[in-house]
């Protein structure tokens, strides 16, 4: 009898495997929406457009962005956890908005590492500190003088509470000693648009949708928050380089709710990792400042959330900020 049972589970289990792989062999065989938890026209749209237009050609069938921003990523990261777990609604997102917030906000309606499945990193970096064009200082260390001759008389922007470029002006005040007002946004693209517009005076940005502002001269970098240098401004230092030390990594990444059938995840992380070998769309992220383009599965995805979230929660601690 025992024998027969284990007999029975094993052809359960044998069953349960085809079938899983039968649904992968057909997935997609309609259109796949990609839950963007930011408003359009900042760099995690950008990039989320850019996958997945290449997803698109690659598994046969539309992928669709769907903008839902609101709460720094809260409400779009939500209603992807909520989705059903088929693989045709994803969650493609910012790295703060999965890392950050479980150390900003006491009770989130979703658990970024229970109620996801990661699917596959896409790209690495740091983000740009950027100033108004006529903000009479060129160099970090002259913002930090100018800054502190006056205090809280200074704004800087972010894409909202708790995300990195929120992080990382925190960071530097503290550093420095200064005293300067933030402006939450719901997006980096409102943020980068204030910024031109002289409504705020700084802000951490993302590279991808602010290079080529700089470099036509209508915004000022003074450093990035990255490693190290990146091509298309050799002339930025480092925030390290620029004597206040700070270096973090921003990624963006694709996420399924969690119990998506696992051959499904393993067959968008090829669909992914193959566009990341396309010529194309490597040449695009290079134009969009994209240095490192790590080609992960979906464990050591899952690996890199779980530190990040150790490291920018102790980064959350260090400066201070009181979990909402």
């Amino acid at each position: 009898m025992r024998l027969g049972l284990r007999t029975l589970a094993a052809c359960c289990l044998a069953a349960l495997a085809a079938a899983s792989h039968a649904q992968a062999d057909s997935y997609p065989d309609k259109p796949v929406t990609l839950v963007v938890p930011t408003a359009p026209a900042g760099g995690t749209d950008t990039i989320a457009r850019l996958i997945a237009d290449a997803l698109g050609k690659t598994l046969k069938q539309p992928f669709i962005v769907d903008n839902r921003p609101g709460a720094n990523g809260i409400l779009g990261t939500d209603l992807a956890a909520r989705a059903t777990p088929d693989g045709y609604r994803l969650l493609f997102t910012y790295a703060a908005a999965m890392v950050v917030n479980p150390s900003l906000y006491r009770k989130l309606p979703y658990d970024p590492v229970r109620d996801f499945a990661p699917v596959a990193q896409i790209g690495r970096g740091g983000n740009l500190l950027l100033v108004r064009k006529d903000l009479p200082v060129g160099t970090l260390k002259e913002f930090v003088a100018y800054a502190k001759a006056r205090p809280d008389k200074l704004s800087y922007c972010s894409w909202g509470n708790g995300s990195g470029g929120h992080l990382a002006m925190e960071s530097l005040k503290k550093q420095a000693g200064l005293v300067m007002t933030h402006v939450p946004y719901k997006g980096s693209g409102p943020c980068v648009q204030d910024l031109l517009g002289g409504q705020v005076d700084a802000a951490f940005a993302d590279m991808s949708s602010t290079v080529e502002i700089v470099r036509a001269g209508r915004l000022k970098a003074l450093a990035n928050s990255g490693p190290s240098r990146i091509p298309m401004l050799p002339d930025v230092p480092t925030m390290t380089e620029a004597g206040y030390p700070f270096t973090t990594y921003a990624w963006y990444g694709l996420l399924a709710p969690a119990k998506t059938p696992p051959a499904v995840v393993r067959r968008l992380n090829e669909a992914v990792n193959q566009a990341l070998k396309d010529p194309v769309v490597v040449q695009r992220l290079r134009e969009l400042n994209f240095t490192d383009l790590p080609q992960n599965t979906p464990e050591q995805f899952a690996a890199t959330i779980q530190k990040d979230m150790r490291d920018w929660g102790a980064l959350v601690k260090d400066i201070g900020l009181t979990p909402e």
